[in-house]
């Protein structure tokens, strides 16, 4: 999901404009946005899976490239005394009312659950820290150190809360034929490629539980495994793989 404020992708990475935007487009929205009783922990792990994948907000771990920065998006704002209920409100109606031809789908999530999520940004952007009590365990899993490579297979699955990540930061292998799998048990699409000495070569994507597979010839050496999707790789989505 990628917040916007305005359908140019040449201005997405504007967050003055993103606020500014965003306010106006509440301040005139012919209908009034409905909030219920926030449940923070529903809108983090909805966050991370839905909108991670785009968005950088610290709190939530996440480092997407390809949308605005959240904590950046809303620091003047709040630096200067808008409320965090307001936050709330600007980022609700733009997940339900994106502007019409911009990057962002319309109501990627709805009703209770966008809620949940626009409280959860509103909660977290531009504030330092990491989050406390339900809310650090919301989104499980992490990275373990290394996958290795065992009768010729390698499986290096994709983050299955939909984070930028692989499983494991890194990976070891044998010299010689190697069937790399990257099971995607998230929404959000993903696939693996490889560079390294003679071997340059990018997966198909998949996502809901989907392979992406490579069948490589690896020589002894350092190589880089990455995900080629929008710019999942910028945002991390890349670890080691020595051969040896």
């Amino acid at each position: 999901m990628r917040l916007a404020a305005t359908g140019s992708a040449s201005r997405l990475s504007r967050p003055a404009g993103l606020v500014l935007g965003a306010f106006l487009l509440l301040a005139v929205g012919g209908c009034e946005v409905k909030r219920g009783q926030p449940d923070l922990v529903d809108g983090k792990r909805l966050f991370v899976s839905k909108c991670g994948s785009c968005h950088v907000l610290g709190r939530a771990g996440t480092k997407g490239q390809v949308g605005p920065n959240l904590d950046q998006a809303f620091q003047a704002a709040l630096g200067s005394g808008f409320g965090r209920s307001s936050v709330r409100g600007i980022v609700e109606k733009q997940i339900l009312y994106p502007l019409r031809g911009g990057a962002m789908p319309a109501k990627l999530v709805t009703g209770r659950d966008a809620q949940d999520v626009a409280a959860y940004v509103a909660a977290v952007a531009d504030r330092p820290g990491k989050d406390t009590g339900a809310l650090a365990t919301a989104v499980g899993g992490g990275q373990k150190p290394l996958a290795v490579e065992q009768g010729g297979k390698l499986d290096i699955p994709a983050d299955p809360n939909g984070q930028l990540l692989y499983s494991f930061k890194n990976a070891q292998a044998k010299p010689g034929s190697v069937t790399i799998n990257s099971p995607n048990k998230s929404s959000v699409p993903h696939n693996i490629a490889i560079q390294g000495p003679g071997a340059s070569q990018v997966g198909p994507i998949g996502q809901g539980g989907q392979i992406s597979t490579l069948h490589v010839t690896l020589k002894p050496g350092t190589y880089t495994f990455y995900c080629s999707v929008d710019a999942h790789r910028q945002g991390g989505m890349q670890g080691k793989l020595t051969v040896k």
